[in-house]
C-alpha cells in the first residue's frame, strides 16, 4: 500500500536517481528502528513459508533479492527486513569502477519491463566486504562477482579467482555472473571450452579455499536466457563435470522482440522484467530436464506475480529471485509470493 502510494513520485524521476533514493529511504526507514514498517508493508497475513534446503544452505523461505538492486552492500539489513529467504548482493569486481555512461537505465512501462546498460558500477570488493562486515544480518547471503571491464576476456579467470578468494569468508554462497550483456564479450565465457577452463579453476580455488577456513561455500554459475539450440546441454554438462553446486537462470536478456515499438526499446543493454518471464522459465524447464536433479536451479526473470513464481518453480526451480518485479510493485510482491510458497508445518 506505502509502495503504491510513492511509485508515481519515484517513477517520475530518472530509473537510476529513483533506484538510489528508494534505497537510501529503506535504509533510513530500517536504522531509525521502524524496520518493523518494512516487514508489515507487504507481509501481512503471508503465514511461515516452508524452509527449504538448496546446496546444502538452509533457506527460511524459497524467495531471494537478485544481485543487481544492492551492488554496494549498503542495503543488506533494510532489504533483509522485507521477509526474503535470502538477499544477493553484487555484481562486485576486484577493482571499483563506474560502469558505462548515464544515463544507463530506461523503464518501459507499457511492457513492466526495465533496460539497464550498467556494466559493473561498483566500489570494489573491499569496499563491499566493509559493508557486509557492519551488517547485523545473519541470513543467507549471496555475493556474486564478476571481472572489471577492461580486464581481458582470455585474463577474466584471474579476476574471478581474485573476488571468490576475497568473498569467501563472508558468503554464503558465491554467484558467477558470465552472462551481463553489458561488459564487452563476457558471455564468451559461456562457451564450451571458455566456462569448462573457468569452471575448473573455480573449482580447485574453491576446494582450496574450504581447507583453509574450514567450510564449504557453494558456487552458483548464473547464465544467460540468450543461447543458442545446443548450449544448454553444454553448458549443463560442463556444471555436472566441474560439480558446480548451482545454476542461476536467467541474467537479463538482449532480444527486443517483446518491447517492439515501446519508448526506449532500442536503448542497448539487458532487458528485465515481464518480457524476460516465459524465456527464462522454458530455460528453466530445460536445464531441468538436462541437469536431471544433479544440481539445484535458482530462477529468475520476469517473476511480477506470485503465479510467475509458481510457474519457475514448477519448471524445476528451487529457489526465486526477483528484481523488476520488486521494483515496479514494491512489498506487496514478496508478501503475495510468500503467501502462495508452500507453508510450514504447524
Amino acid at each position: 500500500m506505502l509502495y503504491s502510494l510513492a511509485r508515481p513520485f519515484l517513477f517520475g524521476m530518472d530509473p537510476e536517481t529513483a533506484h538510489n533514493f528508494a534505497l537510501a529511504s529503506l535504509k533510513l526507514i530500517e536504522r531509525s528502528g521502524m524496520a518493523h514498517v518494512l516487514a508489515s508493508s507487504g507481509l501481512a497475513g503471508s503465514g511461515p513459508a516452508r524452509a527449504v534446503k538448496v546446496m546444502g544452505l538452509d533457506f527460511p523461505n524459497a524467495l531471494g533479492l537478485a544481485a543487481g538492486l544492492d551492488k554496494n552492500g549498503e542495503y543488506i539489513d533494510a532489504l533483509a527486513a522485507m521477509g526474503f529467504g535470502f538477499i544477493e548482493i553484487g555484481t562486485v569486481t576486484p577493482r571499483p569502477q563506474p560502469g558505462n555512461p548515464k544515463p544507463r537505465m530506461f523503464r518501459l512501462p507499457e511492457a513492466q519491463a526495465l533496460i539497464n546498460r550498467l556494466g559493473f558500477n561498483n566500489h570494489g570488493v573491499e569496499h563491499l566486504l566493509a559493508n557486509v562486515a557492519r551488517t547485523r544480518y545473519r541470513g543467507v547471503l549471496g555475493i556474486n562477482i564478476g571481472k572489471n571491464f577492461d580486464t581481458p576476456i582470455a585474463r577474466a579467470a584471474d579476476d574471478y579467482e581474485v573476488c571468490l578468494a576475497k568473498v569467501y569468508p563472508h558468503a554464503s554462497y558465491v554467484t558467477v555472473n558470465v552472462s551481463s550483456p553489458n561488459t564487452k564479450d563476457l558471455r564468451q565465457l559461456q562457451g564450451a571450452g571458455e566456462l569448462g577452463a573457468l569452471a575448473g579453476k573455480l573449482k580447485t580455488e574453491q576446494l582450496r579455499l574450504a581447507d583453509t577456513h574450514g567450510r564449504y561455500v557453494p558456487i552458483a554459475l548464473k547464465i544467460a536466457p540468450d543461447l543458442d539450440d545446443a548450449q544448454p546441454a553444454a553448458i549443463a554438462a560442463c556444471l555436472v563435470k566441474h560439480k558446480i553446486d548451482g545454476v542461476i537462470a536467467t541474467n537479463t536478456t538482449i532480444s527486443r522482440e517483446a518491447v517492439k515499438g515501446l519508448r526506449h526499446a532500442e536503448e542497448t543493454g539487458g532487458l528485465s522484467g515481464a518480457p524476460l518471464r516465459d524465456a527464462s522459465t522454458e530455460l528453466i524447464r530445460k536445464l531441468a530436464r538436462l541437469l536431471d536433479g544433479e544440481l539445484p536451479i535458482i530462477g529468475v526473470g520476469g517473476v511480477m506475480s506470485a503465479d510467475d513464481a509458481l510457474a519457475k518453480l514448477a519448471a524445476g526451480a528451487s529457489l526465486v529471485q526477483i528484481y523488476t518485479g520488486f521494483i515496479y510493485r514494491g512489498p506487496d510482491l514478496i508478501g503475495e509470493i510468500l503467501r502462495a510458497l508452500p507453508a510450514a508445518k504447524p
